[in-house]
């Protein structure tokens, strides 16, 4: 068995996102290539996104700090802390209001 502190975790991937000069910064918590399921930590300084993409599989963003707006095909969510948002089965886009750290879950489709 294994314990992690998500808050932990956030504020090391929130500072270093800080300090990144692409603005972003994530790891992974739990899974990977090999597992269906994946957890990954993803830390967005403020006005920084992720561009659209595809969902792997089903997919949720857990909102731990700050801020996001989830958007697909015209239809926008916004997020803040304890927010959990249901990532859409078609391209979407994640963008940080205020800088933001979201824990993405995904179980990808085999």
């Amino acid at each position: 068995m294994e314990k992690s502190s998500l808050k932990a975790l956030a504020r090391e991937q929130l500072a270093a996102a800080q300090a990144s000069s692409s603005g972003r910064s994530a790891k992974t918590v739990y899974g990977g290539h090999e597992h269906i399921l994946r957890q990954t930590v993803i830390a967005l300084d403020t006005g920084q996104r992720l561009d659209d993409h595809d969902n792997p599989g089903e997919a949720t963003v857990y909102v731990l700090s700050g801020r996001v707006e989830l958007a697909s095909g015209g239809t926008t969510w916004e997020g803040s802390p304890g927010d959990l948002l249901i990532v859409p089965e078609a391209r979407h886009s994640l963008h940080a209001i205020e800088a933001a750290c979201v824990l993405l879950t995904v179980a990808k489709s085999r």
